[in-house]
């Protein structure tokens, strides 16, 4: 979740300047990046409880302390809530989980790099103010009334509305964090073609990375469950995009997609106005009362991208949101994972052919299924039984593969395929993140949940 869009706040004339938008992400695979995300809970050293923004403690804090790094801030209503620096940013969600949004990077040599220079500089500021970071999908501890909310705009209209639309919305907000990547395309017949071999592999994702095995302390009977919450957050802008699958599909139809999801707000002259609910199709036509005769502008269509939160989400790239967060290694896996399937054409074509025959119950039964049981889900996957850690191992090779073949080496000679490394240990032993977390509670930490914290954070 962002601020508000940089685009240019020009009136929309039509339904094809949409479809303009998305297809103006179209690359030569030559300039295709790498633009990494992820989220991670802070919490105070002495107690575990997750700062607020304000106090000599606090995110607030925290942000000014990075600005010795040569972070520029960003202010909505006099408060610091984010810093940018060399096309990448570091924000807050709402309950103060911090996320890096990463520059758009060639390799995924770089984009580790970037990764372990952002822990270390939150590291150097957080261990001043007795703070540390854990990387986790789903706040082990606290009950979503101890989470703090921070000062943004946008926030206070998503957390008024969420309990109109679903039961889980707070908890997404407030106690899950993610790692995703930022794929780019190369036309519209490659965005479908990569988009419809995400969504079918999302769920290996969720899988791979699931760690997310606690709730107020105890075990919550998942292994991801992050990925359970979206499935009660909101129907209308969750989940699996069955029309991705469809003959026709492009640019057209996901613009249309976009046009049916229920709008949160419009940020204007400096303030996000509530408009959760209301129909961007009026909005383009000047027919909100909330804004009479106010019509949607580039800048207001951005932002409402952002709002749709599908598995696999399409803005001027492609978004991958299956997997929970975790420690620094599995935040370099996860854009291997992906870059090695989709940025090579012949693992691209691998891919598809992996899961070109799945059908639409198949791939609900894998979404479905893989936050409780996550490796040991069994499925039965165009026309074959499988469990969805045989589909993993597959789609491992496949992305090996890719990645040997894209030959992007580091200055030992090392390709990226070394970042695949972590998942194939996941597979090999059988055993998620989640499942090696449950294993300690039940055994060495005596059910201390308290014991994640210290061994586990940055």
């Amino acid at each position: 979740m962002s601020g508000p869009s940089s685009v240019k706040d020009e009136p929309i004339r039509g339904r094809d300047q949409l479809v303009g938008y998305l297809a103006e992400g179209e690359k030569p695979a030559a300039a295709w990046r790498i633009g990494t995300e992820h989220e991670k809970f802070g919490f105070r050293l002495d107690d575990l409880r997750p700062p607020t923004w304000e106090g000599e403690r606090g995110i607030g804090v925290l942000l000014e302390g990075m600005t010795r790094f040569g972070w520029q801030r960003v202010e909505e209503d006099g408060k610091l809530i984010a810093l940018v620096r060399d096309n990448a940013s570091v924000t807050l969600e709402p309950a103060g989980q911090l996320e890096l949004s990463g520059a758009p990077l060639e390799t995924i040599h770089d984009t580790c790099c970037e990764v372990a220079c952002h822990l270390q500089e939150v590291k150097t500021v957080a261990d001043d103010l007795r703070v540390g970071f854990l990387g986790m999908g789903f706040q082990p501890k606290w009950r979503r009334e101890d989470m703090p909310w921070m000062p943004k705009g946008r926030y206070k209209i998503m957390r008024e509305y969420m309990p109109k639309v679903g039961s889980l919305g707070l908890d997404m907000m407030t106690r899950t964090c993610t790692v995703q990547v930022n794929l780019d395309y190369s036309s519209e017949a490659d965005m479908v073609k990569k988009f419809r071999v995400a969504l079918a592999l999302q769920p290996v994702a969720t899988a791979l990375f699931a760690d997310s095995p606690f709730t107020e302390g105890k075990p919550n009977g998942y292994q991801s469950y992050r990925s359970h919450i979206w499935t009660d957050t909101d129907p209308h802008r969750t989940g699996m995009l069955d029309f991705v699958f469809e003959d026709g599909f492009g640019y057209e139809r996901y613009v249309d997609y976009l046009l049916d999801v229920p709008m949160y707000f419009s940020y204007r002259e400096g303030r996000y106005i509530d408009l959760s609910g209301r129909s961007f199709r009026k909005f383009l036509a000047g027919e909100l009362d909330d804004l009479p005769g106010a019509r949607a502008t580039l800048r207001d269509w951005a932002d409402h991208t952002t709002t749709a939160f599908p598995e696999v989400r399409l803005k001027k790239y492609l978004e991958m949101r299956g997997a929970d967060g975790g420690p620094w290694n599995r935040l370099c896996a996860l854009p291997a994972f992906w870059v090695g399937l989709l940025y090579d054409q012949a693992s691209l074509d691998a891919a598809w052919d992996l899961v070109k025959d799945f059908t639409r119950e198949e791939r609900h039964a894998l979404r479905d299924g893989v936050p409780k049981h996550a490796l040991k889900l069994p499925a039965r996957l165009g026309g074959t039984r499988a469990t969805v850690r045989e589909l993993a191992g597959e789609a491992l090779k496949i992305s090996a593969q890719g990645l040997a073949r894209r030959a992007r080496t580091n200055r030992h000679g090392a390709d990226e395929s070394m970042f695949l490394d972590i998942l194939a240990q996941i597979v090999d032993a059988n055993q998620t993140p989640a499942e090696r977390k449950l294993e300690l509670f039940h055994g060495e930490w005596n059910g201390d949940i308290d014991r994640v914290f210290r061994e586990f954070a940055y």
